[in-house]
């Protein structure tokens, strides 16, 4: 019988863990997609983490928790490349000529990201490159700040009594737009939870659009800035009120919304705030 770590597949070989590997002997290196999580560096993948200690080239993005680079082996290449609305440290054109060239010179390479790779993180753009340059790759999918975020917030995304849908949205379209893509009309009428990422600058005009749309004035709204992580903050008011209210607590990116019901559970579920409370208590104690 063959041993898994002996079983070759089609693209290469498979460790003990079943994961696709590149025979030693190849020229071409192989590009990892993978997702880092939303921010508390706890929550990437074991796969991610696997392969970020093994990766000789390591880009990353601007949202990626500094103790996850600490994982990469001292002789990794850290690259960064992230991306702010109005300054980005490198186009994504030449993101993905990174990708290519340091994956043809034999190089395990991992594209970091925050969240997922295939949630709004350019990841599909960065693989249609390489299926083009013909460059081995695999995607390791990440926690998405769309439903972890939230989840820290005390705020289910779906619950029976309130919603069986979510929808997940960016407040920030595609740049040089002539005109909003997104029919918030359409939202505003579809029903269940809306979850908005990158939209906390487009606030005031996100939720006059839904509001026209038809969508109740005192929906439960909810703005939550680094979210999963020490520094969380959470505004809550109503669709009405939610945009001022986020404005007079500076609230500022990254941040996600959360329209709908399922805000007003977070009263109950606010667990990560009554976490960071009783750690912030216990230390106070411990000082004094």
């Amino acid at each position: 019988m063959i041993k898994t770590s002996e079983m070759q597949t089609q693209r290469g070989w498979v460790d003990s863990q079943g994961c696709p590997q590149q025979p030693h002997s190849t020229a071409r290196g192989i590009v990892y997609l993978m997702g880092a999580g939303p921010g508390d560096p706890e929550l990437i993948t074991l796969k991610g983490i696997r392969r970020l200690r093994q990766a000789d080239v390591v880009l990353y993005d601007r949202l990626i928790n500094d103790e996850l680079l600490g994982e990469a082996k001292a002789e990794a290449e850290l690259i960064f490349v992230g991306k702010q609305p109005t300054n980005h440290s490198m186009r994504q054109e030449e993101i993905n000529a990174l990708l290519i060239q340091h994956a043809q010179q034999g190089r395990m390479v991992v594209r970091l990201k925050g969240g997922d790779p295939f949630v709004f993180g350019r990841g599909g753009e960065e693989a249609l490159a390489l299926a083009e340059a013909n460059i081995p790759f695999e995607v390791i999918p990440g926690i998405s700040s769309a439903i972890a975020v939230p989840a820290y917030a005390g705020i289910p995304v779906t619950h029976r009594n309130h919603t069986s849908a979510v929808t997940i949205i960016t407040g920030h379209e595609k740049e040089h737009a002539q005109a909003p893509t997104l029919d918030w009309a359409a939202l505003a009428k579809i029903g269940g939870t809306l979850v908005i990422l990158m939209g906390v600058k487009e606030l005031p005009g996100i939720t006059r659009r839904l509001l026209d749309g038809g969508l109740a004035p005192d929906t439960p709204v909810a703005a939550i800035q680094e979210g999963t992580t020490p520094q969380q903050r959470v505004v809550k008011g109503t669709l009405e009120t939610i945009a001022t209210q986020a404005i007079e607590a500076h609230i500022t990116s990254p941040a996600i919304v959360v329209v709908g019901t399922v805000v007003s559970l977070s009263n109950s579920l606010s667990w990560y705030e009554t976490a960071l409370a009783a750690k912030t208590q216990d230390a106070w104690y411990a000082i004094g």
